[in-house]
């Protein structure tokens, strides 16, 4: 397999392990549509095993937490642990490193309730069907309420996300939010008239993946879900 398509820039070293940024969105066009904000070879086997790849951010200011994250997921996998416990030990890593960073802080208001106004960016669009699509601070979110939060989610999924609430990631390049606004946007639909997660989940990515592909399957599919321009 060449990869040598999906890799922008090195960004440093660990070590022997080179940190890559790479070409996210092609990767998830191209090769796997579940890689997310950064990946490492235990967790996807495409990818060297000295290396860690980090998606090219809009706003480029958690690079450090993905390393660290990464680098105890790279080390407790590489010595047999399931990818849940190695994830899990990483996830206590990033989390103190977040919480060192002041990010908790940012987000409570006078009453010492969380400001959603500081967490909100941008109204995207509001939908016919009473749905608010939100650009949202993906930092603050992954800081205060979930960790793994990337690219999307919506208030079915995320008891954290106000109801009828659909949050955009802003850490996400802007050519990359109509995919997933679609996603989300499909998957809630199913979800709302009972089907379980995980299988509205695969039904949205497949939707997904067929859109990337295929640019007047996006816009026809964008406007069964309600987005029309």
């Amino acid at each position: 397999m060449d990869l040598k398509p999906f890799y922008l820039k090195k960004l440093g070293q660990r070590g022997k392990i080179v940190i890559w940024q790479v070409d996210g969105e092609r990767i998830r066009k191209d090769l796997d549509e579940e890689f997310t904000n950064f990946g490492q070879h235990y967790r996807f086997d495409y990818i060297p095993l000295y290396e860690f790849w980090i998606d090219k951010e809009a706003v480029p200011d958690e690079r450090r937490f993905f390393i660290d994250h990464l680098l105890e997921e790279w080390q407790g996998m590489k010595k047999g642990a399931s990818f849940i416990k190695a994830s899990d030990l990483a996830d206590i890593k990033e989390r103190a490193e977040r919480y060192k960073a002041g990010d908790i802080k940012k987000i409570w208001d006078k009453k010492g309730e969380i400001d959603f106004g500081k967490i909100h960016l941008k109204l995207l669009k509001k939908l016919k069907n009473k749905l608010f699509v939100w650009l949202v601070d993906g930092r603050l979110v992954r800081s205060i309420f979930h960790i793994e939060f990337t690219e999307g989610g919506h208030d079915l999924v995320y008891d954290f996300v106000p109801k009828n609430e659909v949050w955009i990631d802003n850490d996400m390049l802007a050519e990359e939010r109509p995919y997933v606004i679609l996603h989300e946007l499909y998957e809630r639909g199913l979800m709302s008239q009972g089907m379980p997660y995980p299988d509205a989940h695969r039904k949205a990515s497949r939707l997904e993946w067929q859109a990337r592909h295929d640019e007047q399957k996006l816009q026809e599919n964008l406007k069964m879900v309600g987005w029309e321009k």
